[in-house]
């Protein structure tokens, strides 16, 4: 694994510091500043940038409702 050396101050250091509890400061820094495309706000924002047409809505919508009357979703009790 390559690693990198950086520099920070003692400000930015102690607040790392304080949230190691065991772990590495690899760890930290990819645990609260996790990588772009992986949290819900990533999510949410691809979503509002997409365009779906109205024909792939009512598609979904059909599939749903064909589904909803599955014998498999019906219990057998």
């Amino acid at each position: 694994m390559a690693v990198k050396t950086i520099t920070i101050d003692m400000e930015a250091y102690e607040r790392l510091n304080r949230l190691k509890d065991g772990d590495s400061f690899s760890q930290v820094i990819k645990k609260y500043l996790p990588a772009a495309g992986s949290t819900a706000g990533d999510l949410l924002a691809a979503l509002d940038a997409s365009c779906v047409s109205q024909e792939t809505v009512d598609a979904i919508a059909a599939e749903v409702e064909a589904r909803r009357h599955s014998p498999v979703r019906e219990p057998s009790w």
